[in-house]
């Protein structure tokens, strides 16, 4: 896809391209009533504006959007629309031990116990050791700077993913 063409798509068309990108609906809707956009930088840098400001309420949509790390299930399920970016992105978790699956999963559910959301790490290009690290590290934050965290995160995962509309 070119700029043009996303500039040139139907608001629906363009929502149903950024909700890929982002799940939380108000930054869909921003983005889509922005256009058209000049350039690619001008639409990366609204993109990551817009992000960081909107609520709380706003990020946990979107991040309500992910599967957990390594839950290739809820790939087949839940996130059947975002299933491939997904995959791609996790690769890092494919052929791993046994025994470090099941340490992201016991990660996974202490980290939402604690916060009250998934955790959420741009996987593009970490393996599945890196991820439980950082994981086990992530937990020991307050709730305000894990938050801010997460958000950064989600901002880097609709970052690549914009890019990757380009590829297509």
């Amino acid at each position: 896809m070119t700029l043009e063409e996303l500039n040139t798509l139907t608001n629906s068309e363009a929502s149903d391209k950024f909700s890929i990108c982002c799940g939380t609906s108000k930054w869909v809707e921003q983005m889509t009533d922005c256009r058209p956009f000049q350039n690619k930088d001008e639409l990366f840098d609204l993109a990551e504006n817009t992000w960081f400001s909107l609520t709380r309420k706003d990020w946990l949509e979107a991040f309500s959007h992910h599967p957990k790390i390594g839950d290739f299930e809820s790939l087949r399920t839940k996130h059947q629309k975002t299933a491939e970016l997904s995959k791609s992105e996790q690769k890092g978790i494919s052929g791993v031990s046994d025994d470090i699956l099941r340490q992201i999963d016991v990660g996974n559910q202490l980290y939402e116990d604690r916060f009250g959301y998934i955790f959420i790490i741009c996987a593009t290009e970490r393996t599945a050791e890196e991820m439980l690290t950082l994981l086990k590290e992530r937990l020991e934050n307050d709730p305000e700077a894990e938050l801010l965290i997460a958000a950064k995160e989600q901002n880097k995962i609709t970052r690549l993913r914009l890019e990757k509309l380009f590829d297509q």
